[in-house]
């Protein structure tokens, strides 16, 4: 009989026990989690996960396990989650069945799903990865439905780059989920460029998310494992030797005893690997030949091992029968057989030699090529391992065939980085088949043209190097023979450079290509790179450009009957019509685009029609008529089983223009930022951000934007860099760090006019604006601190913004713009009162163009000024009742930041505001009467000395008024500077005069209500 190598008693690991419990009972009350479970090769973290999942099904929770499984260079794509989802596919089970339309979708990943149906993909706001990464969270989710979910992944450490970018999806999104992941992996397998390195430093960053360690176990435990193993407690000698042999590991230990118990070695193993070798070899010769190809399998199906090892039937199932029962292989329920430990595994594999090895794996290879699509098992899955198999044996031109066609597996399951890395190796494959005098062409299947093509798209996501891989395939074209074929190169080539954020790089390519193929006779191809390049100039912000190529792309697309690039060009044409041709026109356009969508059921054109249409109602001042349209969008959009995520968002943002703040709210609640991704997530958190500067809640704002700008650095496109730099350099004028403002200004423009994206009117003036104010808040700050030089260059430089904002609001692509003329209005009215003297009516105005365009929240900023302006010119009466309708506006939206200013106006001009209704509980808490010169932690008798110093008196005049001596007149202006942090009584009168406290009374008043 073999000697017994492991406890059937669970050992130690209480600690790490109660984690994983309390991480559970987290997940039962709907609060999901990650445990990282990590420890040493060997020390047992698979046996802390196997007998924690025991007790939690005991407690009626739901368990999945996956295997992580090691190929090398070839990762196995979803390879971990395939396998646990699996058996519930071979089941049955009735949440596959819940999914309805959408099982044919994850057919892509679960064959025995059936089959395989469209991913829908949400139009802009993903890719068909995370559709897939939605509808697995949907299953998991419906699971944790049932019960409390335990999802494991063992051995991540050779987890696919798809499993990892699932996992990180799961840490952003599981909200109210009853599941607990729980993932192990080796710390003594990340090396420094381990790629589960970056990937845990950033998801442990998340609050879901924990590490668990697991160590060494104690003397004391180990005498516990050793005397569950033998039945009786080990004598002091042999837990001695054991002890400083195996230092505490496990498995180590376990293998030690073994030799001990069996006598077969004369001394004790060096090492955990000799340790292991021990107990194979003293297997039969049968057997160790079959756990051979066991090894380099990794797990193995029977009828596969019969056929690679030659093994009699029933030699090969003695052979296996005596391998479990020495604790060497396990056998699977889906009829699989693999090693007990990943590590005996290791050790068998080392110990092959070399032609044994690749002899070994061209077996395999072989076998399993034979069974594609013949079996239960992925394609991908088989044809992965094939690819492996072939290229560990040295075989190349087997290597380069299996490899092109795991790679395109790959990409029907939208695992492009694992196609990215297949294409990557066919293509050095290419070049060493070639150098043999082989033909990979025939071997490939596609030519290297092709070859690089297709690993320019698995790149997607990795532009730059796209770029590298499509440069080489053009120069391998005859653009004189291939014309087409070229173009079409250079229309990825003019994708890969817009996404790597060189829009001219991008606009040149398209310009190449579309040489290449004459406008006669018209063609397809043609007709898509017109469509694609004035597309890319509309967002660019080059609206005459674009219009005219629109223009171009309609007529091919009607001359080759294209009606998909006739919807694409309609789109593009109906907003830069908005700027040629006016709203009638643009709207008409944009209609046609979305009839002609609505016929052919064209989600992504109709959706494009929809948010197109509904920007340009609103930039036309017809917010509501904007707002109504995409509740409309939404409801069509969910016919095609879409969440319609952009129109949520753009009906948010028009819900935030007309004031229903609650409503643009509840349509893009915080917690929904974490699912969304690219321009998707910067849409999100400008709009949020937007909501939240206007609420007062700035520090939350600050790194929303600040997120969404890293996210556009590479962008040149107006419709981002215009309200993300208007929003910052708004958030650093609250806070009065000029400065700071400035460089948000400059940074914006900059973005602007090195793409020469100045056509678009509208949007430029909306950052010009942001710069006059930001100027004539700089005036005021050297006029406070006596610098009349820099308060002259900031008012110049405040007038200058202002007259470019008015320029800008009247190019051809702003004039049907309401909005961009109350801009321009705002600019001239803070650049009219960046010398000091404020003009109401201008501020009158602009509140007044907003008024008419519906947007109350602008319109009340405005009233606010003009309020702060007639009380500058001694206009008490009309600044109260111009301040108490704004203070209304800014209470019926719960702008809490503007209520604050609102009220600092009233109490600073000793307004009573006796109409407005009393706080509520949404307005910030301010002491109704507070006197506002000890928040500068002026005493009462400071502030009558500020306030003489302010109306020009000298000490002496000062301690005459206030009947003391002028050496403590003196004393007492020193320590005014110091706490006003100001270097003269200039200076310092400055302050007094923008605080109030010149007034002749020196009674402050608080506003009423």
């Amino acid at each position: 009989m073999p000697a017994r190598v492991t406890s059937d008693t669970f050992i130690g690991r209480r600690a790490e026990l109660a984690e994983l419990g309390a991480a559970l009972a987290r997940a039962r009350e709907g609060r999901a989690g990650l445990v990282f479970v990590a420890g040493e090769s060997g020390v047992g973290k698979s046996r802390l996960v196997g007998h924690f999942t025991r007790r939690a099904e005991a407690d009626g929770a739901h368990v999945l396990w996956g295997d992580c499984v090691e190929l090398g260079a070839s990762e196995l794509p979803y390879g971990a989650i395939v396998s646990a989802l699996r058996p519930l596919a071979r089941q049955g089970h009735r949440v596959l069945d819940e999914l309805g339309p959408a099982r044919a979708e994850l057919a892509h990943l679960l064959p025995e799903l059936g089959e395989v149906g469209d991913l829908r993909v949400e139009p802009f706001s993903g890719n068909g990865q995370g559709r897939l990464f939605e509808l697995l969270l949907a299953v998991l989710d419906r699971l944790s439905h049932e019960a409390p979910l335990v999802l494991v992944l063992d051995d991540l450490h050779w987890a696919d780059r798809s499993t990892r970018d699932f996992i990180a999806f799961l840490a952003r999104n599981l909200c109210g989920s009853r599941l607990l992941l729980v993932a192990t992996f080796r710390v003594d397998e990340l090396h420094r460029r381990h790629p589960l390195r970056p990937f845990l430093a950033d998801v442990e960053r998340t609050e879901l998310a924990q590490r668990l360690p697991v160590e060494r176990f104690t003397r004391e435990e180990l005498a516990d494992q050793l005397a569950a193993i033998l039945g009786a407690p080990p004598d002091r000698d042999l837990l001695d030797r054991l002890w400083a042999r195996s230092e505490g590991n496990p498995l180590f230990a376990e293998e030690l005893l073994a030799v001990e118990q069996e006598g077969c070695c004369a001394e004790m193993p060096e090492s955990l690997r000799d340790a292991l070798m021990l107990r194979v070899e003293a297997l039969g010769g049968v057997t160790q030949e079959a756990l051979r190809w066991v090894a380099a399998a990794q797990r193995v199906e029977h009828d596969v091992l019969a056929e690679v090892s030659g093994v009699e039937p029933r030699e090969l199932r003695d052979a296996l029968r005596e391998a479990v029962a020495h604790h060497v292989l396990v056998g699977h329920d889906d009829g699989t057989f693999a090693f007990r430990h990943a590590l005996l595994r290791e050790a068998v594999e080392d110990d092959l030699l070399p032609g044994e090895h690749a002899e070994l794996h061209l077996g395999l290879a072989r076998a399993l090529e034979a069974r594609l699509g013949q079996d239960s098992c992925g394609r991908v899955e088989r044809a992965t391992a094939v690819a492996h198999h072939y290229d560990v044996a040295g075989a190349q031109p087997e290597a380069l065939r299996a490899s092109v066609r795991a790679a395109q597996g790959a990409r029907q399951v939208l695992a492009l980085s694992e196609a990215a890395a297949l294409y990557e190796r066919a293509l050095q494959l290419w070049d060493r088949v070639e150098a043999g005098g082989g033909d990979p062409a025939t071997l490939a299947g596609l030519d290297r043209i092709d070859l690089l093509a297709h690993a320019a798209y698995a790149n997607d996501g990795n532009p730059a190097r796209a770029v590298s891989l499509v440069r080489k395939a053009l120069e391998l074209v005859d653009r004189r023979a291939e014309p087409a074929r070229a173009a079409m190169l250079l229309n990825r080539l003019g994708k890969a450079s817009w996404a790597l954020g060189k829009g001219g790089d991008g606009i040149a390519a398209w310009d190449e290509a579309l040489a290449l193929l004459p406008a006669e006779p018209p063609s397809r191809e043609r007709a898509e790179l017109l469509a694609a390049k004035a597309g890319a100039l509309m967002l660019w912000g080059h609206l005459k450009d674009a219009d005219a190529l629109a223009d171009e792309a309609l007529a091919a697309a009607d001359a080759v009957g294209s009606r998909w690039v006739e919807m694409h060009a309609l789109n593009t044409k109906g907003v830069t019509r908005m700027a040629f041709g006016g709203i009638e026109e643009s709207e008409a356009v944009l209609r046609r685009a979305m009839h002609m969508a609505d016929e052919d059921d064209e989600p992504v054109q109709m959706s494009r029609a929809y948010m197109n249409l509904s920007d340009v109602l609103h930039l036309a001042g017809r917010t509501r008529e904007a707002y109504e349209l995409l509740l409309a969008g939404a409801e069509r959009m969910s016919a095609f089983g879409h969440k319609a995520i952009w129109l949520h968002l753009q009906r948010a943002e028009m819900a935030y223009h007309l004031g229903l703040w609650d409503e643009a709210d509840a349509l893009m609640p915080p917690e929904m930022a974490p699912r969304h991704e690219n321009m998707t997530l910067v849409f999100f958190e400008t709009r949020r951000a937007e909501l939240e500067l206007a609420r007062g809640q700035h520090d939350s704002a600050r790194r929303r934007l600040e997120r969404a700008r890293s996210l556009v650095r590479r962008s040149f496109e107006p419709q981002w860099h215009s309200p993300i730099t208007a929003l910052l350099a708004g958030l650093e004028r609250r806070e009065r760090n000029v400065d700071a403002a400035r460089e948000q200004i400059a940074i914006g423009l900059r973005r602007l006019h090195e793409s020469n994206a100045v056509q678009d009117g509208a949007r430029l003036a909306r950052i010009l604006t942001s710069a006059a104010g930001v100027e004539a808040d700089a005036a005021q700050q050297a006029r406070d601190l006596g610098r009349p030089q820099d308060e002259a260059e900031a008012v110049a430089a405040s007038r200058a913004f202002a007259r470019r904002a008015r320029e800008a609001a009247e190019l051809p692509s702003a004039t049907a713009v309401p909005e961009a003329a109350a801009y321009a209005l705002v600019a001239e009215a803070d650049a009219a009162g960046a010398g000091g003297r404020p003009q109401a009516e201008r501020w009158a105005q602009a509140a007044t163009a907003w008024e008419r365009i519906e947007r109350p929240y602008r319109a009340a900023r405005c009233r606010w000024r003009q309020a702060d302006a007639l009380l500058h010119d001694g206009r008490r009466a009309d600044a109260e009742a111009v301040a108490a309708d704004a203070l209304a506006v800014a209470r019926a939206l719960g702008a809490a930041w503007l209520i604050d200013e609102l009220v600092a106006l009233a109490r600073r001009g000793r307004l009573r505001l006796h109409d407005v209704p009393a706080a509520t509980e949404a307005e910030p808490a301010t002491p109704p009467a507070e006197d506002p010169a000890a928040t500068l932690g002026l005493t009462p008798r400071e502030r009558d000395v500020l306030a003489l110093v302010a109306r020009g008196r000298t000490n002496r005049e000062i301690g005459e008024e206030l009947f003391m001596a002028e050496k403590t007149a003196s004393v007492h202006v020193s320590r005014i500077l110091a706490k006003l942090d100001v270097r003269s009584r200039t200076e310092a009168a400055a302050v007094a005069h923008r605080l109030g406290l010149d007034h002749s009374d020196g009674v402050w008043v608080a506003a009423a209500g």
